[in-house]
């Protein structure tokens, strides 16, 4: 980030930023509800041909119904290698196969796992917060040495600045709105 140009730095931190949200996302997504979602265990790294390969890339997974989900894979000699990543995954899930497809039965949490499930999705949130602090200051650096090098004006750097804080507060408020859904999520029985 130290080598952009001043004119690509707030597009750039706002991409960065951006990119941080929507893999926070991605972890809100793998911690399981009291629903089937695919995303529970789509991204899960799976054992085939002596490749590590994801999930999604090997199978198509579908909720049929709102507490199961069917993992059919595309080869059927992938079905050992992904029931063997289902139980290292520690889903709290136990796959059943019939040599072709797998089906995961999704229980109901428990109000102890939920509260777990809340304080990671809370840990996690707030790692996101700090990715996104962690690009403004860089940002901010980057703009106060181009400000002492006279590249930028003093009024420049103070509308850049504002610029890059505005941004910040915008994603720290789309992740703090992102935990309250996944929260409500996690206690609706």
């Amino acid at each position: 980030m130290n080598d952009l140009s001043i004119e690509r730095l707030v597009p750039e931190t706002k991409t960065r930023m951006q990119k941080g949200f929507e893999a926070l996302l991605q972890n809100f997504a793998s911690v399981r509800t009291g629903k089937a979602s695919p995303a529970l265990v789509e991204n899960m790294a799976v054992e085939y041909y002596g490749t590590t390969t994801k999930l999604r890339d090997i199978a198509s997974i579908t909720t049929p119904e709102p507490r199961l989900l069917v993992i059919q894979p595309w080869d059927q000699n992938a079905v050992a290698g992904i029931e063997k990543a289902i139980m290292a995954a520690n889903l709290g899930v136990s796959p059943s196969s019939d040599g072709r497809v797998i089906r995961l039965s999704i229980p109901e949490l428990s109000e102890e796992r939920r509260a777990e499930y809340g304080k990671l999705v809370k840990r996690q949130a707030e790692d996101g917060r700090v990715e996104i602090r962690n690009i403004r200051r860089e940002a901010n650096e980057v703009a106060k040495k181009a400000e002492k090098k006279s590249e930028i004006t003093e009024d420049d750097l103070t509308d850049t600045l504002k610029e890059i804080q505005d941004l910040t507060d915008d994603f720290i408020k789309k992740i703090d709105q992102a935990l309250e859904a996944k929260t409500e999520e996690l206690m609706k029985v």
